[in-house]
C-alpha cells in the first residue's frame, strides 16, 4: 500500500502506548499505526520550522509524498540529552512527515507499521 504523505496528516501520539496514527487518504475506515518499543523523545510540529533549522539545500535522500525517514544530524537529536542517549544505547531519529506537519521520534528501537481500524 502507497499512502501519499501530502493528504496524510497526524491524528494522534498515544504516549502510554507510544504509537502514532496517521490518516490514509483513501482508506477512511483504517489508520497507519506507528509503535515504539523502547523509550522515546518525541515532537511535534509545524513543517515551517524546519526550512529554518536547517539549510534545505544540505538535505539528502528527500522522496516526494514520503512519510517516514530516518535522519541524520538534524538539531532535534543532536541537541537531546546525551546521558539520555548512552543509556538508550543506538538511538535512531524517525521524522514523519505528513501536509499539515512532522512528528520527530527519537528511540532505540525501530518503529513497527500496521493497518488498524479506526477508532469509533
Amino acid at each position: 500500500m502507497t499512502i501519499d504523505s501530502f493528504l496524510s496528516d497526524l491524528l494522534g501520539f498515544d504516549w502510554q502506548e507510544q504509537t502514532a496514527d496517521f490518516v490514509i487518504p483513501d482508506d477512511p475506515g483504517n489508520v497507519l499505526r506507528v509503535r515504539f518499543r523502547s523509550s522515546v523523545i518525541v515532537r511535534m510540529l509545524d513543517e515551517f520550522p524546519l526550512r529554518i533549522e536547517s539549510n534545505p539545500a544540505t538535505w539528502e535522500g528527500l522522496v516526494p509524498h514520503h512519510l517516514a525517514y530516518r535522519v541524520e544530524g538534524a538539531t532535534f537529536a543532536v541537541t537531546q540529552s546525551d546521558v539520555w542517549k548512552e543509556l538508550e544505547r543506538g538511538v535512531t531519529h524517525y521524522r514523519f512527515v505528513t501536509g499539515n506537519g512532522c512528528l520527530d521520534v527519537l528511540s532505540a528501537g525501530d518503529p513497527e507499521f500496521a493497518i488498524v481500524p479506526t477508532a469509533s
